[in-house]
């Protein structure tokens, strides 16, 4: 016998309706100037430090010297939220992706003034 042929229901397509949250152009502005301020101070924090730790290495003289400076640059970094409050940003306003960032930033830049710093033509003799 032939089987009866079936007919396929086809089920109801549930519509979804995207529905965008409020986007606030000037909150998303203040907190990406709010950013480059923070990023300024940290880079130039970074060159001091770095300075400083290559004058301290090449009036030292000593070889192992490099091991302080690495060491005094990420007690730098430790400071840095003390640095940020005193110059008046609130660092609880940044997110820990731009802070962690952010020390990134700071030790490859004060680690490569310091190496740039203890060696010629800046060596003093």
């Amino acid at each position: 016998m032939a089987k009866k042929r079936r007919l396929i229901k086809e089920k109801p397509v549930e519509e979804y309706e995207f529905t965008p949250s409020n986007f606030d152009e000037k909150e998303f502005i203040l907190k990406d100037l709010y950013g480059t301020k923070v990023l300024f101070i940290t880079i130039v924090y970074a060159i001091a430090v770095g300075i400083l730790a290559a004058v301290i290495c090449n009036v030292l003289g000593d070889p192992i010297n490099w091991l302080l400076d690495t060491l005094m640059v990420f007690a730098a970094v430790a400071t840095m939220k003390k640095l940020y409050v005193a110059a008046g940003i609130r660092a609880d306003l940044l997110e820990s992706k731009t802070m962690i960032g952010d020390y990134f930033i700071f030790l490859v830049m004060a680690l490569g003034m310091c190496i740039v710093f203890i060696n010629q033509p800046f060596l003093v003799p």
